[in-house]
């Protein structure tokens, strides 16, 4: 754990700080590829606070062209405070200048992705692909630091793949050019969403620097929780797919580290929740209607369908309702099935 982290009553970290922002709780929402939209960071905001949110990843060459798409993508509320912008690419002066544009629309600080697995974002040598080129990493990472005023953050996997487990390297490449501080995720590139956990990689990195180190993977009760905070010694968590499971996790992970009960959520307010997401996801769609999403009911049933693969894992038939609510051909028919699912037992 590093400076300006404050400890709470069972010796663990509940607030971190990059600089001017105090994270608090030390709970970040994880930038995800089509999930961490307005809709679903609002679903996760109105359960109670979290210490910070990111955007989905977005590619600097199309925010620098000032393309309608991926800049909707990057948009945030006037009160999602603090919020990181996510931008992916390899040309330092590209992404630099999407930085100073994402800056210029008052994000809270700006976030260079080093960690994504896909086939396509890798194929261009983004994402996680940039493990294996440590001299560009510096070049990018200098480059933004110099396009922006606000915090710079890094996130990146463990390494490339198991025979080179590079994040220590790379994270102090990136400190070293400006980076205030880093997100490592346990996984390589090479584990893709699988893999046996191994946070040595990221206790070596918390080692190693001086800025804040974010602890990433499967962090999504309790336990898992302890188990990277006093394996890592790292500064703060960033919570993933536990979050699409769960989004009164912050909520929760927040009480236990301030050593209070943890807040019990009923099947009424799990159902509420998701009701609240589907109207946000209609109105979100239904202003971008021209845009790629096209149909908005069928966009938001895309995303009923994506969230309750996890959401529905706590009912008691949640296998059931899930399949039914995948199964659904409109999204009138999936807020019946929805519906059922959490109707109480006659």
């Amino acid at each position: 754990m590093h400076a300006n982290t404050v400890i709470g009553p069972r010796g663990l970290p509940i607030s971190f700080q990059v600089r001017d922002l105090r994270v608090e709780p030390g709970l970040v929402l994880a930038p995800m590829e089509g999930v961490t939209d307005l809709a679903f960071r609002r679903l996760v905001r109105a359960m109670g606070p979290v210490g910070m949110t990111w955007t989905e990843f977005v590619p600097g060459e199309g925010i620098a062209r000032g393309e309608e798409r991926w800049l909707r993508m990057a948009a945030f509320d006037p009160d999602e405070r603090p919020v990181v912008v996510q931008v992916y690419g390899r040309r330092p002066e590209v992404l630099a200048e999407a930085a100073r544009l994402m800056q210029d629309q008052g994000c809270s600080a700006i976030d260079i992705n080093m960690g994504c697995p896909s086939k396509k974002v890798c194929a261009h040598s983004g994402g996680s692909a940039l493990m294996k080129e440590p001299q560009l990493v510096a070049e990018i990472v200098r480059a933004v630091r110099a396009a922006v005023q606000v915090p710079l953050l890094v996130k990146m996997r463990a390494g490339f793949d198991h025979q080179a487990r590079n994040a220590p390297e790379i994270a102090w490449i990136a400190q070293e050019e400006g980076a205030e501080a880093v997100t490592v995720h346990w996984r390589t590139r090479a584990d893709l969403f699988s893999g046996q956990r191994e946070l040595e990689t990221i206790a070596a990195v918390v080692d190693r620097l001086r800025v804040p180190v974010i602890g990433n993977g499967d962090v999504v009760d309790v336990q898992s929780a302890e188990s990277m905070l006093r394996q890592t010694g790292c500064d703060g968590l960033m919570v993933g797919r536990g979050a699409m499971r769960n989004p009164w996790i912050f909520v929760q992970l927040a009480a236990w580290l301030r050593g209070e009960p943890l807040p019990r959520i009923d099947s009424a307010q799990r159902h509420q929740a998701l009701l609240r997401y589907l109207d946000s996801c209609q109105e979100q769609f239904s202003q971008s209607s021209r845009g790629r999403h096209g149909d908005p009911d069928r966009a938001t049933l895309g995303r009923l369908k994506q969230l309750c693969k996890h959401f529905l894992d706590d009912e008691s038939d949640g296998g059931e309702a899930r399949t039914a609510v995948l199964r659904s051909e409109t999204l009138a028919e999936a807020r019946s099935r929805v519906a059922e699912c959490f109707a109480p037992a006659s």
